[in-house]
């Protein structure tokens, strides 16, 4: 369960926050983590932020979404800022994101991102059926792409899953809270059920977590396109022999810089600095290379994220392909639909009838 805090919340004095960064929203590189809970999130909030430092800047920022009662006053201003050295603000429209500070939606308001800065949208769909926590999961995902890191903590429904898959695609992180620590654990079962979950934790211990993730994956300068990189040569084909051994595929071909990515991207994960390190990591662990393998073919596998739609198609559509042939006949189907135009994705099936 998260720790206590020695003080409760009215005797523990307010944190000397930081002052507000004046860098220019076009210059952010930080990471930026969307919070999201529900039921049972205020226990979960506070022990999130009672477990960063208390002596240094985290070098990030943090958005919080929690689910109200639109006629209420959130609490997590004044609660976050007596746990926390940072800025603590409660959002006003178009507000511009800056490092070293912690955003609170206000009641009665959906939020999303928008070049680095908040904006603000009265909801339109009925209470209940509302999903704050995805809207704003996917906006920070394509705004923010890789700096996008997303924290699901106790409440009941899925809201934020969507949101959990969006920030995975765009090669973000992901952190929830474990079930057996949560009040109520629907969102971070459903966002577990997704297979997309970096971190497993208890809110206590997601600070530390963060901070080293962020030290790794954010401490060195990206790769300059067209230049040779500490992946590239021996290391980047053993690692490429590993996947086809395990997995059946062969990404020798694939998009450098998407490799690159998502491969160091799990070395943060792991807090592993050297690539020969990590080759012989994933030698020693096979769940490492399926998890790999996972984060490779996230951008495909979105393509399949409405299962009605495609349970339909089974049921509907490819049936009468067959109907009026004989057994042993060949059907042949293109699809075409890549997102970056270096693989042209074909569906080339030759399935005997009796199959289906």
């Amino acid at each position: 369960m998260p720790k206590k805090h020695p003080q409760s919340p009215d005797q523990a004095p307010a944190l000397q926050p930081t002052a507000l960064s004046t860098e220019p929203a076009a210059n952010q590189t930080f990471p930026i983590v969307g919070m999201g809970a529900s039921a049972g999130g205020l226990a979960a909030i506070e022990a999130f932020f009672s477990g960063m430092p208390a002596d240094a800047d985290p070098g990030m920022a943090f958005v919080l979404v929690q689910h109200l009662d639109p006629d209420h006053k959130s609490l997590l201003t004044e609660l976050i800022a007596r746990r926390t050295r940072m800025q603590v603000l409660e959002v006003t429209d178009g507000m511009v994101v800056r490092v070293n500070c912690a955003y609170i939606i206000p009641p009665n308001r959906d939020m999303a991102f928008l070049n680095g800065a908040l904006q603000l949208l009265e909801p339109t769909a009925p209470r209940g059926h509302r999903l704050p926590i995805d809207f704003l999961f996917r906006s920070l995902a394509a705004d923010q792409h890789e700096r996008a890191i997303g924290v699901v903590l106790s409440g009941t429904g899925s809201d934020g899953t969507l949101g959990v898959r969006a920030i995975k695609v765009e090669g973000g992180m992901v952190m929830v809270q474990t079930p057996a620590s949560s009040e109520f654990d629907g969102m971070p079962q459903s966002a577990l059920a997704t297979g997309m979950v970096d971190f497993e934790l208890p809110p206590a211990d997601m600070a530390a977590q963060l901070i080293a993730y962020v030290a790794h994956a954010f401490g060195r300068p990206p790769h300059a396109t067209g230049v040779a990189t500490p992946l590239s040569g021996s290391a980047l084909k053993k690692i490429f022999v590993l996947l086809r051994a395990q997995t059946g595929h062969d990404f020798s071909q694939y998009k450098p810089s998407t490799i690159y990515r998502r491969i160091e991207r799990r070395m943060a994960v792991h807090q592993i600095d050297a690539i020969d390190s990590y080759v012989k990591y994933l030698q020693q662990t096979p769940v490492e290379v399926q998890a790999l393998f996972n984060d490779l073919l996230i951008g495909v596998t979105n393509f399949f994220r409405d299962p009605e739609a495609f349970s339909a198609l089974q049921a509907q559509v490819i049936p009468k392909l067959f109907e009026g042939k004989p057994a042993g006949s060949a059907v042949r189907v293109w699809c075409t639909g890549c997102s970056t135009g270096e693989e042209a994705y074909s569906v080339a099936a030759d399935r005997k009838l009796s199959h289906f």
